[in-house]
Formats: C-alpha cells, sequence, structure tokens
C-alpha cells in the first residue's frame, strides 16, 4: 500500500491509501475518488515531503510559526482510526466478503464476460474482475448495471 497526500479544488487535505500509482490513476480517471469533506471529485495528490525526524525538531517544529499563506487547517493524523470509522470500515468489508463469496472471478474478461450476460449470451451469473476505465465507461454507458469494489482483491492466483 501507498498513502499519499491529497488535496481538492477546495482546498481541503487528506490521505488516500493505494495499491499503488497506477490504482491511484486509474481511480482518478474513473471518477471514483472524492474529497471526504466537501464531495468535490477534483482531486490532486498534493505535495509531500517525508517524514524524517531531528533530534530537537518536535521542540523546533513548537517554535515556528506557520508560513504565510499556510492552511491553519488542522493536518490529518496518522493516529488510531475512530472507533465508528473502524466498525464502519470492517462492516463494508464483510459486506464486500460476502458479495464476492457467490461471485466467480473472470480477471481481465470482466468488460466481455458482463457484457455476454446482459445480452442473454451466457447464463446469467454474478462475476468480478478486472476492467480499465475505459472498458467500465463502455459498459455504463450501454446501461450494464456495474459496481466497483469499496476495497482492492488480489486475484486469485495472486493470493499466497
Amino acid at each position: 500500500m501507498i498513502v499519499f497526500d491529497l488535496s481538492c479544488d477546495s482546498g481541503h487535505r487528506f490521505e488516500g491509501w493505494f495499491g499503488s500509482s497506477r490504482d491511484f490513476a486509474d481511480q482518478q480517471e474513473s471518477g471514483l475518488i472524492a474529497c471526504p469533506q466537501c464531495g468535490s471529485p477534483s482531486v490532486e495528490k498534493a505535495p509531500m515531503a517525508p517524514a524524517v525526524p531531528r533530534k530537537g525538531a518536535s521542540e523546533q517544529r513548537a517554535r515556528l510559526a506557520p508560513a504565510e499563506g499556510a492552511s491553519t487547517e488542522p493536518a490529518v493524523t496518522r493516529g488510531p482510526m475512530p472507533p465508528a470509522l473502524a466498525a464502519a470500515f470492517a462492516q463494508l468489508a464483510e459486506a464486500q466478503r460476502q458479495a464476492l463469496r457467490n461471485s466467480r472471478w473472470v480477471g481481465k474478461g470482466f468488460a466481455e464476460t458482463t457484457r455476454a450476460i446482459h445480452y442473454g449470451e451466457r447464463a446469467e451469473e454474478t462475476v468480478h474482475g478486472q476492467a480499465s476505465a475505459d472498458e467500465a465507461r463502455s459498459l455504463i454507458e450501454e446501461g450494464i448495471p456495474i459496481a466497483a469494489l469499496p476495497f482492492p482483491i488480489a486475484p486469485p492466483d495472486e493470493v499466497n
């Protein structure tokens, strides 16, 4: 997993966790990323600096005032997740697990398989797999119901 600092066009800053830089780009292109504070879909990576502590750095940081024009909003914390949020994520993960239990992995053939099922060329079944942003957009434009999984999954052949 990789953590990116993100910001929306309203200036709200927040964190996003992704499997890779490509996952971020794919989700951004698909319109799957939105600001949790205002809902804006216009989200970009914010400048990040590595956290390299120096001896006495915390005392020095406390003495420094924010730079002119710097945001006075509280920084995103990296502490423990609030219990209510942890419970919500757990419920969402369990719902995804239950949905996938009765679904068949079709891998990169997701768009083709879903299209064939929709048009009656294959027996109806629930499937999950991978689709590019263009493939997903095309399926939606054809009126084929699809949904992105809230949490990334590893293909069966990649699970150790």
